[in-house]
């Protein structure tokens, strides 16, 4: 039989990549784009606040295709299903089944993923259901990947954690309670090296700004970054 053909929701952060990582190793799948949810206002990546440049950077460096859905700022639930019913009916006609999501075991989450997929002809898949959070964010680490936090949840976590490193360090000095991956949103982040990637990408941690609770750390290119193929 055929692989079967997955377009992979990308957030930018660790666990999109890893997922990719996974995904490869599978003979059965054939991971053939990223799918990116992009503010239409501010140009960047929805939560994670990633720039367009380092969204397409990424894209480049793992060699893959990116589709962009841009939405608008705020986003209600009825424009956002909106705009992914569009999506899927593009991931359809290029012969897509699966789309892939780096969800870990959030139950409320994979049911609306699930929900939104429904009669769509597409189905869903999840790579990372259910591992251990501490075990696999050792196991990203100890393979190369690296990355960046650049959204922090105060309510959740300090300020200081903003911009650091996702390494054995700051899991290390994770408070008690806080996920070793961020999954209850207590951080967010944005990787650039890894076995998912041909090559490092070049950044440098910009400002911090506070916005409705969360210190979003800007990440800029430190060089010129690859261009990514595009199928907006």
């Amino acid at each position: 039989m055929p692989p079967r053909r997955v377009w992979l929701s990308w957030s930018t952060g660790k666990d999109s990549a890893w997922a990719l990582e996974e995904l490869r190793r599978q003979p059965d799948v054939e991971v053939v784009a990223l799918l990116t949810t992009v503010n239409a206002a501010s140009g960047r990546v929805a939560m994670h606040a990633v720039r367009e440049t380092l969204l397409k950077g990424q894209a480049a460096a793992v060699g893959l295709p990116l589709i962009q859905v841009p939405i608008p700022h705020p986003c209600s639930n009825a424009l956002y299903q909106q705009a992914m019913a569009t999506a899927w009916a593009q991931a359809r006609a290029a012969g897509v089944t699966h789309i892939a999501f780096g969800d870990l075991y959030l139950e409320d989450v994979r049911r609306y993923r699930e929900a939104l997929l429904a009669g769509t002809g597409i189905a869903p898949l999840f790579p990372l259901w259910g591992r251990d959070t501490g075990l696999l964010a050792r196991q990203m680490i100890a393979a190369g990947l690296r990355a960046v936090l650049t959204c922090v949840d105060l309510k959740q976590l300090p300020a200081e954690f903003a911009g650091r490193c996702f390494d054995a360090d700051l899991l290390a000095a994770l408070p008690a309670g806080v996920d070793p991956c961020g999954e209850h949103g207590e951080f967010h982040t944005f990787a650039f090296a890894g076995p998912m990637f041909r090559a490092p990408l070049a950044i440098a941690i910009g400002p911090s700004v506070l916005r409705e609770g969360f210190l979003f750390t800007d990440v800029l290119p430190a060089s010129p970054l690859p261009a990514a193929a595009s199928q907006q």
